[in-house]
């Protein structure tokens, strides 16, 4: 073996750990649990230091976890974007332009700003104070490996017209409100209400059912106001909560573990696709994993979805003894989709499978948007069903020669 493909096949080791994970690669489970680990006490350490007498005291184990800590966070920053090429809508690309992409992706940045503070210290003169509040970034870290945190980003994405619809509903309450306590208490309290905008902090309050205290109406109407603005302040501030809420609970249940675009650009069925394709994909995609001998589709079974494997394997059950193996990057199931009849066979999980799920609905979104990705779906569709036509057709032939090998025999 040359030190090159030794030097490759490190690369990829890396970018499967940091990059892809699962049960697939033990090392990944580890060095997450140690990268969370080690923010959660970064923001302990942080809160800490704002104790006067703590700070004095253990300065110097301050200093030297936090240098441990810029030290690790760089190295993972370093080796992510070193084995970023081996990311297959990237390795098309020259390796610089293909690295240089992937650092700009949203949590590239904010990986750079959990460490890159630290070494402008010594290039500009930064004040401290300031420099330790940046270093709150390094908490947005636990985006990356919080698959609940990432799950209520897909939430916020899909549900953001509905949350700005009932922004925009309590901004208008709190219009009205603002101006309706501004004409009725502003005699009785030129001080307090003497303009809407100063009558907003007391809506605010209101409506948010929060009520300091050190504003009030002090006159009738002004209190049978206050009063209805309370009982439309519960209604309407947990309305926001309640969409959120669906929405979470919605992708719960759909996601049982999180698809991430440089799992998706694994499978070899989606390997040749760019970016916007892939993060097309893995928001129409949803996730479901099958323990062994657990049926992942049974023959009868109306065609609804097709499957493909991210890790583990599955047995197909052909009948009359027969059986073929599907492993990682296989798919199955796309010809009883796009043909809406029903399976033909049973699929069963030999291994703890980790299967991503294209169901009907999630299809038709795809032909609506992208639907050159599906055009490649039915290319594969439809190799298959030459092959299998062409194996039928096949068929007679070898059981005449496998008869006439058992007569010669006799």
């Amino acid at each position: 073996m040359t030190a090159r493909s030794v030097w490759l096949d490190w690369r990829r080791k890396v970018h499967d750990i940091l990059e892809v994970g699962g049960a697939a690669y033990p090392a990944a489970y580890a060095f997450n649990a140690f990268i969370v680990t080690l923010i959660i006490l970064n923001a302990i350490a942080f809160a800490a230091e704002t104790v006067d007498h703590v700070a004095e005291r253990y300065e110097a184990e301050f200093a030297a976890f936090n240098l441990f800590t810029v030290f690790v966070f760089t190295v993972e920053y370093v080796l992510r974007v070193w084995s970023a090429v081996e990311i297959p809508m990237l390795s098309r690309l020259p390796p610089w332009k293909a690295r240089l992409k992937f650092a700009l992706r949203p949590m590239m940045l904010i990986d750079l700003l959990a460490f890159a503070p630290w070494y402008l210290q010594w290039i500009f003169p930064i004040d401290l104070r300031v420099l330790r509040v940046l270093r709150l970034f390094r908490l947005l870290r636990l985006v990356r490996y919080s698959p609940a945190l990432q799950t209520m980003g897909r939430v916020l994405a899909d549900e953001y017209r509905a949350l700005l619809g009932a922004l925009l509903v309590m901004l208008v309450l709190l219009l009205f409100a603002s101006t309706g306590i501004y004409f009725l208490e502003r005699e009785a309290q030129p001080d307090k209400f003497d303009s809407i905008p100063a009558a907003a902090w007391w809506a605010l309050a209101t409506l948010t059912t929060v009520g300091y205290g050190d504003v009030v109406p002090v006159t009738p109407f002004g209190k049978m106001l206050g009063g209805v603005v309370m009982l439309l302040g519960v209604g309407m501030f947990a309305l926001p909560i309640a969409i959120v809420a669906a929405g979470f609970s919605q992708e719960s249940s759909r996601h049982q573990f999180v698809v991430t675009w440089g799992m998706v650009s694994r499978v070899p069925l989606f390997a040749t696709m760019n970016e916007a394709e892939i993060a097309e994909i893995t928001k129409l995609i949803y996730a479901r994993t099958y323990l062994p001998g657990v049926p992942i589709v049974r023959a009868g079974d109306r065609g609804e979805a097709m499957f493909l494997i991210e890790s583990g394997e599955a047995e197909v059950r052909l009948g009359g003894g027969k059986s073929a193996t599907l492993k990682s990057g296989d798919f199955f199931g796309e010809r009883a989709l796009l043909e809406r009849r029903r399976n033909q066979h049973d699929v069963v999980a030999m291994t703890r499978c980790r299967v991503y799920v294209l169901d009907s609905q999630a299809l038709a979104r795809l032909n609506h948007r992208h639907p050159e990705i599906l055009d490649r779906i039915r290319e594969v569709a439809a190799a298959r069903r030459e092959a299998d036509a062409a194996l039928n057709k096949d068929a007679p032939k070898r059981r005449a020669r496998r008869a006439t090998k058992q007569s010669e025999k006799i």
